[in-house]
């Protein structure tokens, strides 16, 4: 017997449709992007604070970076879960602060660096908080890219804060460099 020529069609592109949607199932975002990433964490303590609350920033920073031919793309994604203050919104927290993004050669003893930039936006983030005065917050820096030629490159970062009242300078805090690509 014979299915009739439109029975026949549907028929073909739902087996086409379930192979697709089988492939891509074991497919994660990260993958599909060929990004390679790492992931730290790190405890900061607010030095211009020296009261009895709690007033550490956990502050997790993922690095990726991927390459596409000679050109090697990285960029960073910082998310912090800050303590709660008296103020919502403090403007005055920090005197300053921004991320480094960095593309780093991939060699044996300090990997040098390729290319760089500072991405200020960071400190209206850090000083952005709910309504309760809770300074949790995201931000991710800009996809920073460089003609690498051959050998294995990095992404690698710095989190440098300038604290408003502790009588100093900037304070640069290091993570975990991406995996080489």
């Amino acid at each position: 017997m014979h299915l009739p020529k439109r029975t026949t069609s549907t028929a073909v592109v739902l087996a086409t449709l379930a192979t697709g949607a089988a492939a891509l199932a074991g497919a994660s975002p990260a993958a599909a992007a060929d990004y390679r990433c790492s992931t730290s964490k790190k405890s900061i303590d607010d030095p211009s604070y020296n009261g009895p609350w709690a007033d550490n920033w956990n502050v997790t920073v993922r690095q990726c970076a991927r390459r596409s031919g000679s050109t090697v793309s990285a960029y960073a994604k910082i998310s912090w879960d800050g303590p709660v203050y008296s103020r919502a919104d403090d403007r005055s927290l920090f005197d300053g602060a921004y991320f480094t993004l960095q593309i780093k050669r991939s060699v044996a003893g300090t990997d040098p660096v390729k290319k760089s930039a500072k991405y200020r936006g960071i400190e209206s983030r850090l000083e952005n908080s709910t309504s309760s005065a809770n300074y949790n917050n995201t931000y991710s820096t800009p996809v920073l890219s460089y003609k690498a030629g051959s050998g294995k490159h990095l992404a690698d970062g710095e989190l440098h804060l300038d604290w408003n009242n502790d009588g100093r300078s900037y304070r640069t805090h290091l993570f975990s460099a991406s995996p080489a690509v």
